[in-house]
Order: C-alpha cells, then structure tokens, then sequence
C-alpha cells in the first residue's frame, strides 16, 4: 500500500464514520443541518448571497447513496452547505492587469495541498481587481480546492487574494466556532469526496464543473464528532507522511540497487575476490613483460607508433590491495590507447558515420542516429585510430565513460572518443572492458572542465588498473558476467 492509499483508507474510514468512535449524546447532524439551512435562507433573504442556477444541488434519492452512514450522521449536497466561486485569469496581452504586487493571484501550482497558501508567482493589479474580479477577493483563512485536472488539491489562504478559473472558493453555511468546525472538516475530507464527482474527460485530463460541484455528496456528522475526525486524521498524518518518506527512500534504494550491486560486483572482480587463485597461472609480471616484447616489435615493424615511456606507478596512486601475482599497470602499457577526431569535420547527408560519446550505449555502438562524413575525413580520422573489432570504445567528452566493445566491423570514425586497442593477443578485451566500466564512476568525479567535463588521452594512458593473470582475467569475466545477469533480473 503506497502512502497515498494508506491516506486515502484513513479519509475513507473518516467519512464512513468508522474512525473514531460515536457518542450518543452528540447533537444529532440532522439538527446542525437545519441551523446550516436557515442561515442559507437568512443570507439569501438579506441579499448578501444570491444562488446561482448552476449551484443549485438535485434532492438526493436513494440510489445516489454511496454508503451506510452512522444513525447521527446525514448525507448532504455541498451547494446545500457552502456557498463557492470560482475564479478568472485576466487577459494575459493586458500588461496592466498583472504583476503590480497589489494583490495574490493563486493558481493550482501555487497551492500548498493540505496546507496553507502564503505566496504565489503572480499578482494582479487593482485595475484587475475592479474590472475582472468585480472587488470580489477571498479574505486570508478561506478554504479553497481545485477542480480542474489536478481534483481535490485543497488549502487554505494565508492571505487575501484571487485565484484562477480552476479553483474555488468554499464559504460554509454557517457562524462562528461551527463554521470553523465545518471548514476543518471539509479541508480534511474533500480531497477524497471530490474523486467521486461526476468528472468529464477534458484536453488535458478530467475536471468537475459546478453543476458536479454543487451535487458532491458530503457525509455530514454531527459537529462534535467532525472535530474529534479532524483530531485524529491530524493525529495519524505525520504517521502517513513517515510512511511515505520511508516508501520513497525504498523506491529509491529498488531503483538504485541493482546499479549498486553491479557496481560492488565490478569492484570485488578487480580486487580478485571474486575468483580463487590457480598456482598454475602465469604471474601477471611475464604476461605484462610479453606484452611488452611485442609492443616493442610491433613499435619496430612501423605497426605502432612509439610513445613516451609512461612512469612507473606510486605508492600513492594504488587504491587498493590485489593478489601477489597480480601487478598494478597503466592502461597505456597493457592497451593501445588511441582517440579519434576532437574537430567538428563538414557534416553530408550520406557518407561514413562518425561516432560521438552520444552512440555509446549500453555497452555496445549505436549507430542508428549518426551524423555523416565525407571519406576525405574518414580517411584522415583513422590513419591514425581506426576501429576495429573487439576494440573498445570510451567516451572523452561530455558523459564521460559508458564503454562499449565494437561487435563486427563497421565502416565509421570517431570523434571525442578514446579508442582501446589490444596490443598482442594475450589480452582479455573483455576485462579492460568491466574494469573501464568501474572506473567510469571515478574518472567523472575527477573530470576537468565545466559545462563539458572531459579526460585527456594522457590521463587514460596513465590511469592505474589492475592486472590479473591471463587466465584468471577469463575466470573473473566469466563470474563477472554470471552475476551481472542475475543483477539484470533485478530491474
């Protein structure tokens, strides 16, 4: 049960007549009905409240009831119990009817809901006042509701002001600490009682008009009981509100988990805590020292550009412990790091696509909305970075991260995108893969630049990672890749 339900089976449980209990000596509703009709009479014959054909209630017959009330209760039209008017917007093109400060113009988004209004984003002016609202301005303490689109918002006003044509204004047929009594009362229960009018489906969703208004049926008890209902429904709602507070931190934590959980996984994997240790494996060191040999062969055969040799790792670079036959690398040493094209080259309507931080999705190369170049610009962008299968790619620029391996070969060039290249063939792709995945989260923490944070390609060289074994990286994307699916199910 959300908190809004819960809210709801408390409001419905009051109007029922079920949340606290009756007491025979309470005046019986049907006597506090009468005095509520003879000060409608008495206004209307003193002139001070003129009925409009439209708030006239229907006499309620047996099947319009909802259901079964208390002995001391009685069922009651609201246009028989209040007096109500809704609001205008005066003419927006007409500057001097707004923003003068003179007086509060109220509209359903400036509404405090089961609270009271003190401020709004707009004012009329006192021209406005006199020739839209006809000197007609509801005083501080009225009780007002919406009735378009958002139905039943209700509060009270903190101050004299007007509102829009969406919301009324609710005068209870009656004096002194019974109107008091009576208004409470409504504030508590019309948000629910206003879900049952006779709604009709507009533009942009239902609304009420005041024939519906006007026949709303209230469950009406006697004045001493509605006072102990307030008490209680204001007793159990900060009850409610915890609830809901509590409801929203666990939407929260649902939504939020499996991303955490994934996150932990990732992180377990390259601590090596995710997988034993086989004494047969080749320490990371010979691995790292062939990688090396090759590079070097390859940097020899005019394959690979030669690059400055990177520093080795600090002490204070490690930011945790890995197995002793493990070794702390920079990327650039275990992976070919490249980047494509930074410059904006003349985009055509067809030709080779050219992929942007914006196509790397979900851990694979989204080409179906891209931008094209023209093969002069191909050309040029992968004479020194073309993409390759089983390459991976990793956003510079913007939504710095969001790794992705390229599946089969595909004719594009890249644009504010590292490219990572194996660079012999004992390489997991796949490990770099889940470790680029992690280390996304740091590396957006840490990220130069303001509107357009990025990495530099040095930054990527030189990022620190750990590197396991060969044959315990597949043993680790084979578990990573286990539990990922299980994280998945989650969502």
């Amino acid at each position: 049960m959300t908190a809004q339900e819960l809210k709801n089976s408390i409001l419905q449980l009051a109007v029922q007549g079920k949340l606290v209990p009756q007491d025979k000596n309470d005046e019986p509703a049907s006597e506090l009905l009468k005095r509520i009709q003879a000060e409608k009479a008495q206004l209307i014959k003193e002139g001070r409240y003129i009925p409009d054909k439209k708030h006239t209630a229907e006499p309620i017959k047996d099947d319009d009831i909802l259901y079964d009330l208390p002995d001391n209760w009685v069922w009651v039209r609201f246009a028989d119990m209040v007096a109500f008017n809704s609001g205008k917007t005066p003419q927006r093109q007409n500057t001097s009817y707004w923003n003068s400060n003179a007086y509060p113009w109220v509209s359903i988004a400036d509404m405090i809901a089961d609270g009271c209004t003190y401020t709004t984003k707009e004012s009329v002016s006192q021209k406005a006042i006199r020739e839209c609202f006809f000197e007609k301005i509801s005083p501080a303490g009225t009780l007002i509701m919406s009735f378009k689109l958002t139905i039943g918002k209700v509060s009270i006003l903190g101050m004299e002001a007007v509102h829009n044509e969406a919301i009324i204004s609710i005068y209870p047929f009656a004096c002194g600490e019974e109107k008091t009594i009576l208004q409470k009362y409504l504030f508590k229960v019309l948000p629910l009682i206003a879900e049952t009018g006779n709604s009709k489906n507009a533009i942009k969703g239902k609304t009420l008009n005041a024939t519906s208004i006007s026949n709303l049926l209230i469950p009406l008890p006697p004045l001493a009981e509605q006072q102990r209902i307030v008490d209680k429904i204001e007793e159990l709602l900060p009850l409610v509100e915890e609830y809901g507070k509590a409801e929203t931190r666990l939407k929260e934590l649902n939504t939020d988990f499996p991303d955490m959980l994934r996150k932990s996984i990732l992180q377990q994997a390259v601590q090596g805590k995710l997988t034993e240790r086989d004494p047969a494996d080749e320490p990371a060191s010979e691995l790292l020292k062939r990688i090396q040999a090759e590079k070097a062969q390859l940097i020899k055969d005019g394959k690979l550009k030669k690059e400055k040799p990177l520093p080795p790792i600090t002490e204070e670079e490690i930011p945790f412990d890995i197995p002793d036959t493990w070794q702390w690398v920079r990327l650039g040493d275990y992976m070919d790091v490249r980047d494509g094209t930074h410059d904006s080259p003349k985009y055509v309507p067809q030709g080779y696509a050219l992929i942007t931080s914006k196509n790397l999705k979900n851990g694979i190369v989204d080409t179906e909305n891209v931008k094209y170049i023209t093969q002069a610009d191909y050309d040029s962008i992968n004479e020194r970075s073309r993409v390759d299968t089983g390459d991976i790619l990793f956003a510079m620029i913007g939504s710095i991260g969001n790794p992705s391996i390229v599946g089969l070969a595909h004719d594009y060039a890249i644009k504010n995108v590292a490219l990572l290249k194996k660079a012999c063939a004992d390489i997991s792709e796949k490990y770099v893969y889940y470790y680029m995945q992690l280390s996304q989260y740091a590396m957006k923490k840490s990220a130069g630049g303001g509107v357009q944070p990025f990495v530099s390609l040095s930054y990527l060289r030189l990022y620190p990672m750990p590197l396991p074994p060969l044959e315990e990286q597949k043993r680790i994307v084979a578990r990573v890749e286990e539990l990922l699916a299980l994280c998945d199910q989650l969502k």
